[in-house]
């Protein structure tokens, strides 16, 4: 009977796959599960993981172990956690929600499947080679930022129709940050606007917002970024201040008191994750499932903020929104 331990070895080649049922029957199968950010942060879509792979008959504590790496919102430990799981041999790695985790698997290993779930595209990030038959042992589940970036200004466009300059907060740690940069001034120039870009640092989130008042731009787009996001109170806070109307990436925001959120349902993300890692254990091959499009969306407006900023919403933005937060 072949042990865990020879499974995981003979995972080097294509042709290992289809043992992965058999040798699953004698052995409880570890997935690592990598994220950036906290528990705290990410412990939403920890859930929906968990929910995807009940989805397919494992249960953590059952029969599933899930090996949890958090960055700790500290980039630069990504690529230890990644090969801290490789080294132990998982079975899987899962980087659902961010792109990050799963861009520094795919650098160390050529045989531990990874799924991943992101916003961004990930052919023009490098993580597959094609959406269809995605490469060797990398599949997942994506939306593509660039049709979310062209979306989330239409929506400020509606807000603040006669607005003429908005801005776009991004970070210089983000991946593919000039392709984010080129989309999101593609999109202004699209709908005849200005597009001012400010990049900001860890610890510039103050002076970014102090630029963005001084250029007196009529809206902002907030990029979905884990470092935003790990500051996510710092930058409401700045944005009420400065009574800067913004739309933000996620409801996660507009939950926590953002004007406009505008993107993928979180818990899609964790859950897509999670069902693919699921038909991977039952022996299904990562290269054979086809990338999985986010095909819902969620539109949250904050009738707190709005108020306090003191802005009129027009009736037709509150008619399509999916959620309006009084």
């Amino acid at each position: 009977m072949i042990g865990r331990r020879d499974f995981i070895t003979l995972l080097g080649g294509a042709a290992a796959w289809p043992a992965a049922a058999r040798a699953q029957q004698s052995a409880v199968p570890v997935v690592g599960f990598l994220r950036p950010d906290t528990p705290a942060g990410g412990g939403d879509i920890a859930a929906a993981f968990r929910k995807g792979l009940s989805e397919t008959g494992f249960v953590e504590g059952r029969n599933l172990v899930i090996e949890f790496r958090w960055g700790q919102n500290d980039r630069g430990r990504v690529p230890e956690l990644a090969a801290d799981l490789v080294h132990r041999k998982v079975d899987v790695i899962a980087a659902p929600g961010n792109a990050l985790g799963a861009l520094a698997a795919k650098a160390l290993t050529s045989s531990i499947p990874i799924v991943f779930s992101t916003s961004f595209d990930p052919v023009q990030i490098g993580l597959v080679t094609s959406l269809n038959r995605p490469t060797e042992n990398v599949t997942g589940f994506a939306s593509t930022a660039q049709e979310l970036e062209s979306k989330q200004l239409g929506l400020l466009h509606e807000l603040v129709p006669t607005g003429m300059r908005f801005g776009l907060l991004v970070t210089r740690t983000i991946v593919n940050l000039e392709r984010i940069i080129n989309d999101a001034r593609s999109a202004a120039a699209a709908l005849g606007k200005e597009m001012e870009v400010v990049v900001a640092g860890d610890s510039e989130i103050d002076a970014a917002f102090v630029e963005l008042a001084q250029k007196h731009l009529d809206a902002v787009m907030v990029a979905e970024d884990l470092l935003l996001e790990a500051r996510r109170s710092q930058i409401l806070t700045l944005a009420a201040r400065h009574a800067v109307p913004a739309i933000y990436s996620n409801r996660a925001w507009a939950d926590a008191g953002g004007l406009m959120s505008y993107g993928p349902i979180r818990s899609e993300l964790g859950r897509q994750a999670g069902l693919y890692v699921g038909r991977i254990l039952k022996g299904e091959k990562p290269f054979e499932l086809p990338v999985a499009r986010a095909t819902r969306v969620e539109f949250v407006i904050n009738l707190a903020t709005v108020r306090a900023i003191g802005i009129d919403v027009p009736p037709t933005l509150l008619a399509i929104a999916d959620d309006v937060i009084e």
